[in-house]
């Protein structure tokens, strides 16, 4: 576990090769089982993720939320097959134009030979402005997250 001012890193070896791995982060539909915090639903859009720019939705449930359930937009910023994937959050405001709040989430893959793949999970919130670290703290989640995230991670594609 790593974490700095602006951004916290967790990084573990998966049993299995890197194109299975990066297959499972590039499907949406994986990504609740793959969560640490159990805020993450389901997938709104459950097609692959395979460019730049495409945006897909999730379902999301936190406690402290002012709405209990709601929905996060996000868009791919990295996509480098199979070697890393990552995202920014935003949501979707009634002009159904997608506002980012400044954090990513980042997957870095390397293949350690054939069967195994060192992944680094990477959350930044270095562009996060002012006006919504006055009522969110960063991280928003405990340093666990994303060891909990990488563990669910490997016993999903060990399971497929």
């Amino acid at each position: 576990m790593h974490t700095n001012q602006e951004n916290v890193s967790a990084t573990l070896t998966v049993a299995m090769p890197v194109a299975n791995v990066f297959a499972a982060l590039a499907d949406p539909t994986t990504h609740s089982a793959i969560d640490g915090t159990g805020w993450v639903n389901e997938a709104v859009n459950q097609a692959p993720l395979t460019e730049v720019g495409q945006i897909f939705r999730m379902d999301m449930y936190h406690p402290n939320h002012p709405d209990g359930d709601y929905q996060v937009a996000n868009q791919v910023q990295v996509l480098d097959p199979p070697r890393a994937i990552g995202w920014l959050t935003g949501e979707e405001k009634g002009d159904g134009q997608v506002e980012f709040g400044g954090w990513i989430w980042r997957y870095d893959l390397a293949p350690l030979g054939p069967s195994e793949t060192e992944v680094t999970l990477t959350y930044d919130w270095s562009a996060v402005p002012p006006s919504i670290r006055e009522y969110i703290q960063f991280p928003p989640f405990g340093p666990e997250h994303l060891t909990n995230s990488l563990h669910h991670l490997a016993e999903l594609v060990s399971a497929r």
